[in-house]
């Protein structure tokens, strides 16, 4: 067995699928969750696909304690961080609530670590960190915390900012930043896939309420971008390539102080090529509407992945279309919709 890691987030959308793939590679993996966007039934989702099954600590980061006496007992390598609040227009409608969670919770976090003298922190952090660029290619050299037009995003690049200062203080501290960009699909197995508890703010979800009939159509929020087909352009990643981003990167750990990589696949997909995909894969048309713009989204933006790929020895293996159609499997295994 190799060495232990706590996942924070775990039964959440991308930590779940991490958790899988850190078993699978022989790590021991203990999961921490509050659950408040996430099941319970997931664990056992994991112990489907892998045969074991992870301890689980029901924390809220909030609760310095709670979290002091799981690190206490836990003999951790790594903390790989992935809980946190995310839904851009929430955020902007309840700030407090985001700083509180999002920044006070890692704060508490990286307290206890401090305190109990866990030195390797993974963080999932997010595009949003670079703002509005001139460029539509996004790499690791640029300016972050400029022009970001959410309080979400606000919450991503202060922690990347308080890991930097805790680096300073402590030598021996090591922390590995990754910003994502849009995770999409769900593990081949169908058992895991993207579930969460409230309302869905990202287009995939929204794809799979519409495919299962629990919404009517999608809404394409402005067709009349500077881009080709006048839809909004995003770099989409399957969910089982960035689970397996982290495992290169936390296993690179141990030179630099603050290492920073972008997980994304590095090409551009419009919104109407994803409707198509998801189309094409399961074989119906998914019903749309194109409604106005949305303040704040930029016409398109893409990772330039070269330096993980560089550092790392990781590159994206699977396309949209397997994301469709790992997608559609999840729901129909999963989910109980027939399409």
């Amino acid at each position: 067995m190799k060495a232990k890691i706590l996942i924070t987030g775990g039964t959440g959308y991308i930590g779940s699928h991490t958790a899988v793939e850190l078993i699978q590679a022989g790590y021991e993996v203990e999961i921490l969750d509050n659950l408040y966007n996430s099941k319970r039934e997931v664990l056992g989702r994991i112990t489907g696909i892998t045969g074991v099954e992870p301890k689980f600590h029901e924390v809220d980061l909030r609760d310095l304690a709670a979290v002091r006496k799981v690190l206490e007992g836990g003999e951790f390598q790594t903390v790989m961080h992935f809980a946190g609040l995310k839904a851009v227009g929430e955020s902007v409608e309840q700030p407090l609530r985001y700083y509180e969670n999002n920044v006070g919770g890692t704060i508490n976090l990286l307290r206890a670590m401090v305190e109990t003298g866990v030195k390797q922190i993974v963080f999932s952090s997010s595009a949003t960190v670079y703002g509005e660029q001139e460029v539509a290619e996004y790499d690791e050299t640029m300016t972050t915390g400029m022009k970001l037009s959410n309080p979400y995003g606000r919450t991503k690049y202060m922690i990347e900012e308080i890991l930097k200062d805790v680096a300073t203080s402590d030598p021996e501290f090591r922390a590995t930043i990754l910003r994502y960009f849009n995770p999409i699909g769900a593990h081949p197995s169908g058992l895991l896939g993207e579930d969460p508890n409230d309302k869905p703010n990202n287009l995939m979800p929204i794809v799979m309420k519409v495919a299962a009939g629990e919404i009517p159509e999608l809404s394409v929020y402005g067709n009349d971008y500077p881009t080709e087909d006048g839809t909004c352009v995003r770099d989409y990643i399957h969910v089982v390539d960035l689970a397996k981003g982290h495992i290169a990167a936390m296993e690179k750990m141990g030179g630099e102080q603050i290492q920073i990589y972008n997980l994304g696949s590095g090409r551009g997909t419009s919104v109407l090529e994803m409707v198509r995909a998801f189309s094409e894969a399961s074989g119906r048309a998914l019903p749309y509407k194109i409604a106005g713009r949305r303040a704040g989204d930029l016409p398109e933006f893409y990772a330039n992945p070269g330096k993980a790929e560089r550092e790392l020895g990781w590159k994206t293996e699977l396309t949209v279309a397997d994301a469709m159609n790992d997608t559609l499997n999840y729901l129909r295994k999963s989910c109980g919709v027939e399409i």
